[in-house]
């Protein structure tokens, strides 16, 4: 039951990260549909003026302006120097018809360009918000199910749960930390990693909803993006893209703030501590809380500013002792929490 509960949190949690991924995409997408917009609008104004101009040349070709031609002009002036001008006045006629009409020709492969552009991200946009539903359908899906099984257990089968995962959690950390795969001593961060980390570290107690960045619920990922642009970072909003985007650390180079991140496809993400705990928002039903850094099957860690120089010293912020901002796990007696949006 227990391996039955945390597989549906684990799916949930993955379509909630593909959700949150169509939604960056989509506003990416959407914000590129409004530019496109503008320069084709842009585009068809001055192919308008473009045809203008050219339909002002050939009525003036039509017409015969001034009578005769430059042409016909220089054919029939008997002054040489007349002809020269005459033949000066025709090249630069000449020029000046060639130019608009090569300059029509540009616009309006360019407003052809901007159109099927526009056209492209439209159908793109409309293909996002389609996924996007399914991702939420799926997630709401995932919850309904946990609610189901958690509904038809008793209060003595829930607690056992808890007491079981807490006893897994508590071997594999023990497993973790006797493999020497964490570094003994302990480092400082950065000055935007103590940032992040005292960011996160006020969370502590508010309720996982997921899709939520703060600043009344967070979800996993929602909490490590807004710690570090608390800190004057910007990172992916996902989980899946923060373990793709930034530089991958070894775990005995772990240092506070960076983050670390869980399952095969990085569906869970998590902030780090130091002495092997970080800061989590954990599932539905939980609250943002300090957990064994081997609460979730490790995938790895990434930094946000690997470039930046650890500070000489650093005062870790107080974290919560006992039970506060603790996950009350299986025993909620209350059905997980649904999306923000």
């Amino acid at each position: 039951m227990l391996s039955r509960l945390q597989g549906l949190y684990r799916e949930a949690e993955a379509a909630a990260e593909g959700y949150k991924a169509t939604e960056v995409a989509l506003k990416a997408g959407q914000d590129e549909e409004r530019r496109l917009s503008a320069e084709l609008a842009k585009a068809r104004t001055a192919l308008g003026a473009e045809k203008a101009a050219a339909g002002r040349v050939a009525r003036a070709q039509y017409q015969g302006v001034g009578g005769f031609s430059p042409y016909a002009r220089m054919l029939l002036t008997g002054d040489p120097q007349a002809a020269q001008d005459q033949r000066r006045l025709a090249a630069r006629e000449g020029a000046r018809r060639a130019g608009v009409l090569a300059r029509l020709t540009r616009t309006e492969r360019r407003a052809d360009l901007l159109a099927t552009a526009a056209r492209k991200s439209l159908d793109a946009r409309q293909t996002l918000t389609a996924q996007r539903m399914r991702n939420k359908q799926q997630v709401d899906l995932k919850l309904k199910q946990v609610e189901r099984v958690l509904a038809s257990l008793t209060p003595d089968q829930l607690t056992r749960l808890g007491t079981r995962e807490a006893a897994n959690t508590a071997t594999a950390q023990r497993e973790l930390l006797e493999s020497g795969r964490l570094a003994a001593t302990p480092r400082t961060p950065t000055a935007a990693g103590g940032a992040a980390l005292t960011y996160a570290t006020e969370q502590i107690g508010k309720p996982y909803v997921w899709g939520a960045e703060g600043p009344g619920a967070f979800d996993c990922s929602g909490l490590t993006s807004q710690a570090w642009a608390h800190a004057g970072r910007a990172i992916p909003r996902t989980s899946q893209e923060q373990w793709a985007q930034l530089p991958k650390v070894p775990l005995d180079e772990l240092r506070p703030g960076d983050l670390v991140v869980y399952f095969p496809t990085a569906t869970h993400v998590a902030l780090y501590v130091g002495d092997g705990k970080v800061i989590q928002a954990p599932r539905p039903g939980a609250k943002v809380k300090v957990s064994p850094i081997a609460a979730n099957p490790l995938l790895g860690a990434v930094r946000p500013d690997p470039g930046a120089a650890p500070l000489a010293e650093f005062t870790a912020p107080s974290l919560p002792e006992g039970e506060a901002g603790g996950d009350t796990g299986y025993s909620a007696t209350e059905a997980p929490a649904t999306s923000a949006k």
